[in-house]
């Protein structure tokens, strides 16, 4: 925890060693402002009505000498206005001192915010997809926030408290002893019970806070997945549905939360009590003290506000060791984001993907990467440069599985996949990867303009460039529909677009990139027929330059590629041309034979 602390505090940390300074000379006059209150009744107070004794018994030597070589303070109110108004002044600066502590420590609570925000979001960015296969979106999301706030309260009670609290009962302490050890003993028999109290409390909270903020992923999960299937809701009528499905979980919430308040609402009466305790203890032994003439009351009043700084000191101890329990359980979860390490490692080879000829070796792949139930098994295959290949198959048949090893953005079990004889590992991933442009089967498009989400694919193109790539993809003829063309906004997600327009320009933005390989993952699976023909007619254009992958249902989609691979629960059942396929695999006739009933019935 300390050590996350530290780190992420960098560029703030001015600030951080300022608060505690600051602290300290709070503290220092708010603890000297009791021993001065007591003087200013005891003295003071005598001098002004004239029952002060110079060298009486049980006087205080300085006063007494002090007194003596200032007569102009030794009658009148003139010591009693002197030491009100050094008193208030020193209260002023205390409430300035602390003012200012609470803004600098504002800031280091904000900027180590900031950086551990920053440095989740980095660590996110740097997953590989087996790692954000492992965390949920929500649980990330609660991370980032949730969790990065109940650090960040954590870090700015650290800052104050831990120098205030021991400081203030270090001083507290020995400024009560000096006034009457007597009565100081009855604090030190008080702060071990009530600490003791206090960690009984922290161990036993700390598993409740945990589960709460398990719950709460889940929670923010429900959110979430409701709010991005908002038009499948309404669509069903399922927003009663979705509602109990949510109360439930904010009711786990809620219980869970309860569950550690049980606990922790015995906190502040057990405090109060041993407060109330303590100060009716001291009253009654100061004030036999004072009528057995052994004490002022100036000083048992003075008493009275030390135990109260020095059970608030213990109290201020016992509550940031409660929130530290429940930023233990937020920063572990942090901690477990920023240690976990991503399953892709960055090669070594500055190498730049050139021809785009592709090759898997033996390739194995399980998603749990242990061997066990194998997505794909043993396949072989080589893809020359400038080649359109089809893949088709079942659904679960491995198809995406297969070519998202080609980027890695996993990596094979066994075996190994070559990139222009190069063996993927061996790239730079970000080489590899400015080589391979690929339309994912989910198509995402961000908030902004259509320019914009196109300029993904290179953000220094021409718009000549990206006219050009949006004809080929089909796109261009919609997009000038558009009152504002290019510079229309699309929205969160590209919410004012259908899913077929949608598609083409995921696949805009990908041709943007002039890769030396496209995939196509089931990319054009919500365009009509006739425009699908024209896409790979424009793709036609570019065979020369690069190589296509293109997943597809449809076997119209590829039939006229250079092969066909067919694959059959995680094998290659077979490789040809479409005349070679309708030929010889059942698998194939199969798909061909019910897609062209299909045809022949809706005629």
């Amino acid at each position: 925890m300390i050590g996350i602390m530290r780190k992420y505090s960098k560029g703030y940390n001015v600030y951080a060693i300022l608060t505690p300074i600051l602290v300290v000379f709070e503290v220092l006059l708010e603890v000297l402002i009791p021993t001065l209150m007591a003087y200013i009744v005891d003295v003071a107070g005598k001098v002004a009505t004239g029952r002060y004794v110079i060298g009486a018994e049980g006087n205080n030597e300085w006063w007494d000498t002090f007194l003596t070589n200032n007569p102009q303070f030794a009658e009148g109110t003139t010591l009693l206005w002197t030491l009100s108004g050094i008193c208030l002044v020193m209260a002023v600066l205390a409430l300035v001192f602390g003012g200012l502590a609470g803004h600098t420590v504002a800031r280091a609570g904000a900027g180590f915010a900031s950086n551990l925000r920053q440095g989740l979001f980095r660590s996110i960015q740097d997953y590989s997809f087996a790692n954000i296969d492992k965390f949920s979106t929500a649980g990330l999301v609660t991370r980032c926030t949730t969790d990065v706030n109940n650090a960040q309260m954590s870090y700015m009670q650290l800052l104050r408290i831990v120098v205030r609290a021991p400081l203030m009962l270090i001083m507290a302490t020995f400024f009560a002893f000096r006034l009457n050890a007597d009565i100081a003993w009855v604090l030190l028999i008080v702060i071990p019970v009530l600490g003791g109290f206090m960690a009984f409390i922290s161990f036993k909270t700390y598993p409740k806070f945990r589960k709460m903020l398990h719950l709460y992923d889940h929670m923010n999960s429900t959110i979430q997945e409701n709010l991005v299937g908002i038009r499948v809701v309404k669509a069903f009528v399922r927003e009663d549905y979705e509602q109990q499905k949510y109360d439930k979980s904010a009711q786990d919430v809620r219980f869970a939360y309860l569950a550690a308040e049980k606990i922790m609402v015995w906190v502040n009466p057990v405090a109060m009590l041993v407060m109330f305790a303590t100060t009716t203890a001291i009253v009654y032994i100061g004030g036999g003290q004072i009528i057995a003439g052994k004490m002022d009351s100036g000083e048992l009043t003075s008493l009275i506000s030390y135990s109260a700084q020095i059970l608030m000191s213990v109290l201020m101890v016992c509550f940031i060791i409660i929130q530290l329990v429940l930023s233990k359980a937020s920063i572990q979860r942090i901690k477990e984001a920023l240690d976990e390490k991503s399953t892709i490692t960055d090669g070594d080879n500055d190498k730049q993907v050139g021809s785009g000829e592709i090759v898997f070796d033996h390739v194995n792949f399980s998603y749990s990467n242990n061997g066990d139930n194998l997505t794909l098994t043993d396949i072989n295959l080589t893809i020359k440069s400038g080649e359109t290949v089809g893949i088709i198959g079942g659904t679960g048949d491995g198809k995406s599985s297969l070519v998202q090893l080609i980027p890695r953005f996993y990596d094979v079990y066994s075996g190994d996949v070559y990139v222009d004889g190069t063996n993927v590992k061996d790239y730079k991933l970000k080489n590899l990867r400015d080589g391979v442009s690929m339309v994912l089967q989910k198509n995402v498009l961000f908030s902004g303009t259509i320019e914009e989400n196109l300029r993904w694919g290179n953000e220094d193109a021409s718009m000549d460039e990206i006219i050009e790539a949006a004809k080929i993809a089909q796109a261009h003829d919609f997009v000038s529909s558009f009152p504002n063309g290019y510079n229309t906004d699309l929205g969160q997600g590209g919410v004012n677009v259908s899913g077929g327009q949608k598609q083409r320009l995921c696949i805009a933005r990908a041709l943007l990139k002039k890769p030396k390989i496209m995939i196509l993952d089931d990319s054009t699976s919500a365009v009509d027929t006739a425009t699908d023909a024209k896409i790979r007619e424009g793709l036609k254009k570019l065979n020369r330059e690069m190589t296509v992958i293109v997943i597809a249902q449809r076997i119209s989609s590829i039939e006229n590629c250079d092969k066909i691979i067919v694959l059959d629960e995680g094998k290659i059942d077979a490789v040809g041309t479409h005349e070679q396929l309708l030929k010889n695999n059942k698998i194939y006739q199969e798909v061909y034979n019910s897609q062209q009933k299909g045809v022949a019935d809706n005629a």
